[in-house]
């Protein structure tokens, strides 16, 4: 009898287990038996094995073998496992030197002829991986890149597995993958200066960035709503390191890596269609749960265009990430939470022929129509926007202007000023951004000035505003004091973020 072991990771969101893979060769019947509640493309690993093993110019054992991934209660899925397995099993025919095998974890897809293909997860893997105490780990080649980021482990990236087996056997490798860690800056494909006019929208822009405060933009057709929401991400400041880790390991489980670059600071946007379904926002499926939009929105920007074209259910499934900054799935095998703290930014046509100027000037649509078409955004979600603003048409005079206006980099440095005065106040706080502050604080150690809080208990008292309302305004008003150099805000900062707050009602 032959037994060998190593270890692989299994992935539930971005968090996850260590998975030891044992492997028995016995004498009996030739089988192979897989144990520890193993899905389907985990299940279909023994074809593959079998098929690279030989192509390898390995033995595949005509014994009985039995795989065990352990802890058995726990479900696993996926090929990650497949190149765990298959060393495993080498090492239980022909043992393998003992102390390159020790501490070493595995990560890859085998192909039939042996190849390492690239597989979902190997960031997130790898951080479980690092926080159990491994330090070194055998990845494909393809996902080198991804698993460089990991500065504190040692990573084998190779490309086939006789390369996998050469080097547990003789410690040689023919590729030592050295890769420059240039973290990427923004691009300056899109950029503000391309916007004509729309000084309101573009204030709105810059408020929201700043605080994180979600926007709603409601405009005719060709306003520039669209290319207001698309370059936002230019005026945010670079990610962190341990936010951009965050993003690249949300995006590495989602398999979308190959449309974003695991080395970007930039702070994504998602854009999903209004067809879109609840799981696509928010995340699911049946077998494998997968990040939705939301998820892949996080530390960034998630824009729905023509918000409310969207089915029944789908802009209300948001409610719960706007408030917790996070989205938790719910299947028979488990809860799974998956972080989801982003800026969410809608934009909707005013009417459903969209001429409607409040003036009635050209539009077809009946008030019931107007009415009923806004009505789709629901009260509950419109009360979680901070700032709605009315989009007019550009008008000849922007258009004929030969000057382009502000960019995003000047834009960007004012954001910037603004979050590193909003930083200073928040030291030590378990808060970053003003949109985040606690509604405690708010009425404690971050009051408003004493007639800003008048202003908004009158409008309360007068039901014009809800608590959430009261809130949202005082958070508001937090970042434009920032934007203006105001040590606390005062009754005008408050004014404009009310005006800010209902200006989407014509």
């Amino acid at each position: 009898m032959s037994l060998a072991s190593t270890m692989a990771v299994s992935l539930q969101g971005i968090s996850g287990n260590i998975v030891t893979v044992e492997v028995d060769i016995a004498d009996g019947i030739p089988s192979y038996t897989l144990l520890g509640l193993p899905d389907t493309a985990l299940s279909e690993s023994k074809d593959r094995i079998r098929a690279s093993l030989v192509n390898c110019g390995e033995t595949w054992p005509h014994r009985k073998v039995t795989v065990s991934l352990s802890p058995a209660w726990l479900p696993k899925s996926g090929s990650s496992f497949d190149l765990a397995i298959c060393v495993a099993l080498v090492s239980a025919i022909s043992p393998l030197p003992a102390q390159r095998l020790e501490g070493l974890l595995f990560l890859g897809e085998l192909a039939l002829d042996g190849g390492l293909r690239s597989v979902r997860g190997v960031l997130p893997s790898l951080i479980a991986a690092y926080e159990s105490g491994v330090t070194t780990a055998v990845v494909p080649l393809a996902n080198a890149q991804e698993a460089a980021l990991m500065t504190g482990m040692e990573i084998i990236a190779l490309p086939h597995l006789r390369d996998v087996l050469h080097w547990l056997r003789t410690g040689e490798r023919n590729i030592a993958l050295e890769i420059d860690l240039q973290w990427q800056e923004n691009s300056a494909l899109l950029d503000f200066s391309d916007v004509a006019g729309q000084p309101q929208a573009r204030m709105a822009a810059e408020i929201a960035a700043t605080g994180g405060h979600h926007l709603l933009l409601i405009g005719p057709p060709g306003a520039g709503k669209t290319m207001i929401a698309e370059r936002i991400p230019t005026i945010m400041p670079a990610l962190r390191l341990s936010q951009a880790l965050e993003v690249t390991s949300v995006h590495s489980i989602a398999g979308s890596l190959t449309d974003r670059s695991p080395l970007s600071l930039v702070a994504p946007i998602v854009a999903p269609h209004h067809t879109a379904t609840r799981v696509a926002m928010v995340g699911g499926g049946a077998h494998a749960i997968k990040p939705g939009a939301c998820s892949l929105a996080h530390h960034g920007v998630l824009f729905i265009d023509e918000a409310p074209e969207c089915g029944n259910g789908v802009l209300d499934s948001l409610r719960q990430p706007l408030e917790s900054g996070t989205i938790t799935i719910a299947r028979n095998s488990g809860n799974l939470t998956l972080p989801a703290r982003f800026l969410l930014v809608l934009a909707a046509n005013p009417c459903p022929c969209g001429k409607f100027s409040g003036r009635g000037l050209a539009c077809t649509c009946t008030s019931i129509q107007v009415r009923r078409y806004l009505g789709k955004i629901s009260g509950p979600l419109l009360d979680r926007i901070d700032l709605r603003v009315h989009v007019d048409p550009v008008g000849r005079v922007d258009m004929a202007r030969s000057d382009l206006g502000e960019s995003s980099s000047a834009i960007r440095e004012r954001v910037i000023s603004a979050r590193e005065v909003a930083a200073v106040r928040f030291a030590g706080l378990a808060w970053q951004l003003n949109s985040q502050i606690p509604t405690r604080a708010l009425r404690t150690t971050f009051q408003l000035e004493k007639n800003a809080m008048n202003f908004l208990h009158d409008e309360l008292d007068k039901e014009r505003i809800t608590a959430r309302g009261l809130h949202k305004i005082s958070r508001v008003a937090w970042t434009l004091a920032d934007l203006s150099g105001h040590d606390r805000p005062n009754l005008c900062d408050v004014e404009q973020a009310y005006q800010l707050r209902e200006g989407g009602h014509r």
